[in-house]
């Protein structure tokens, strides 16, 4: 359904020291330099798939969207989205897609949603029933309720949020962009927006490509990942494949009945945290049937927790490296 092959956007940028002297200069002789984005990203993405698209601030994520949805042409390379080359910004293609942009919004400022919807539905020509049904279906997932006749204005974040959800899929569009959607919500809303998007993609066998700095949101809805760094991808395949590979140690959490030396539970694995008589252990997998076994006989622990590593500390890892790499390559060329 979407496929990239070595897709470039490369941006031309002003630049100019600051100051009077120097802004008079640039009116007639300007300085610019080559920014890339997106550098030669290749990757397929199959109908029906929800992958999370990660990278750290400027990596080039939100320019990718937008050159897969049509708003940027790209500098080099090739794309295609449901059968359509985006920039062109068919009919057909447009009907077939939706972007939302967390930090964005289509909703009226003044008028309630439902004069959005309205308009939405006569720009996509969606017809009357169809409009009907999917607004009902929609509201019922999202429990937006009342929310489609107050004023905007009037709406909390997460309200709005919902809203905004409602007005990109009310033309049924089965490729779903989203940026940061659940950015500035707190974990309830989080939660709801996240059980949302499943549902859609799990009724309409949607595809969608999800950004997000809540690696929650990562977690939760997307079984493979695609990660870029300066606009270069760095991986992509499974999320739990990569968390095995990367650090296949366990973190170990507990609250100790009575006080124990960090020396003896040294012995037992890496301690990371130790606040008070609540301890994280890193243990490797190999260790961890004794380590368990002690802890909850021997020590008696409460509260005890098995998980994976934290996926922040395995994308760190990974930008570490790759830039690294990077540094690496440019000192030997």
């Amino acid at each position: 359904m979407i496929r990239a092959a070595e897709l470039t956007k490369h941006f031309k940028v002003h630049k100019r020291p600051p100051g009077f002297a120097a802004a008079l200069r640039s009116l007639v002789r300007r300085k610019y330099e080559i920014v890339k984005a997106v550098d030669g990203v290749s990757f397929t993405i199959e109908r029906g798939e929800r992958v999370g698209f990660l990278g750290p601030n400027g990596a080039g994520k939100t320019t990718t969207l937008k050159v897969l949805s049509g708003l940027l042409h790209p500098t080099s390379g090739t794309v295609e989205v449901e059968d359509h080359v985006p920039f062109r910004r068919q009919p057909e293609f447009l009907r077939k897609i939706t972007l939302v942009m967390g930090q964005k919004s289509q909703l009226i400022w003044d008028l309630p949603p439902a004069e959005t919807y309205e308009m939405n539905r006569a720009v996509f020509d969606v017809p009357r029933e169809q409009y009907s049904a999917t607004l009902k279906e929609l509201t019922d997932l999202l429990e937006l309720g009342p929310l489609v006749d107050k004023p905007t204005r009037q709406l909390s974040l997460g309200e709005r949020m919902k809203c905004e959800l409602a007005a990109a899929l009310l033309h049924r569009p089965t490729t779903l962009f989203l940026d940061e959607p659940t950015i500035g919500l707190d974990v309830a809303m989080q939660v709801a927006i996240r059980d949302f998007i499943r549902s859609y993609n799990h009724r309409h066998e949607a595809t969608v490509l999800l950004t997000s700095h809540y690696m929650d949101d990562v977690v939760a809805l997307c079984p493979r990942i695609i990660v870029i760094d300066q606009g270069k991808l760095i991986h992509d395949g499974d999320l739990r494949k990569l968390i095995k590979t990367m650090d296949p140690d366990k973190r170990v959490s507990f609250t100790l009945v009575e006080p124990v030396a960090d020396d003896d539970l040294a012995k037992l694995g890496t301690i990371l945290v130790r606040d008070g008589q609540r301890i994280t252990l890193r243990v490797s997998e190999r260790e961890l049937p004794a380590v368990v076994g002690h802890l909850l006989g021997t020590l008696r622990a409460a509260d005890f927790a098995i998980e994976d590593p934290p996926l922040e500390e395995i994308l760190r890892e990974m930008f570490g490296k790759s830039r690294g790499e990077g540094a690496k390559a440019i000192a030997a060329s």
